[in-house]
């Protein structure tokens, strides 16, 4: 369903009209190694950590550091949003943090190897927010041998 920012309520588009949304130059895919000879980590926008760590605020544009080993029952959302509905994530945290399809990936053979850590943003920041925890992170993935993400954006 295509919703436009006319069909929404007023405060809900005076919040979207307000957000600029940046231009990126068009790079075509490049070939690299097939997946079961890399090294994946999960990033996803859900706004999750662990139990204990320091929840997200409005516009935080940082992330959260999940080991790979983290049980599901240590996860929290603190995605702030009235409108996020968190129902999917209470049934089945791999809805948000696919980290149990990863390992059967890894498993079978799909995919070579699961990063030792994956992280989590909150969702609806602005860009500009995020970018120097993105550079950081960047370095961090590096580190630690990754070579692929998969992003779950929500």
């Amino acid at each position: 369903m295509v919703k436009r920012l006319s069909d929404m309520p007023e405060v809900e588009a005076h919040h979207l009209r307000r957000i600029e949304c940046p231009t990126f130059d068009d790079t075509p895919a490049l070939p690299g190694k097939p997946l079961n000879g890399r090294r994946v980590a999960l990033i996803s926008t859900a706004g999750l950590h662990r139990r204990g760590d320091r929840p997200f605020r409005p516009g935080d544009g940082s992330y959260r550091v999940i080991p790979a080993e983290t049980p599901a029952r240590d996860l929290v959302m603190s995605h702030i949003s009235v409108n996020f509905d968190r129902t999917g994530f209470q049934q089945d945290h791999n809805v948000a943090f696919p980290i149990d399809r990863l390992r059967e990936l890894v498993e079978e053979g799909v995919v070579g190897s699961m990063a030792s850590m994956h992280y989590s943003f909150m969702g609806a920041f602005l860009p500009d927010a995020a970018e120097p925890h993105a550079q950081h992170l960047a370095g961090l993935l590096k580190q630690d041998g990754v070579d692929a993400a998969l992003l779950v954006p929500v």
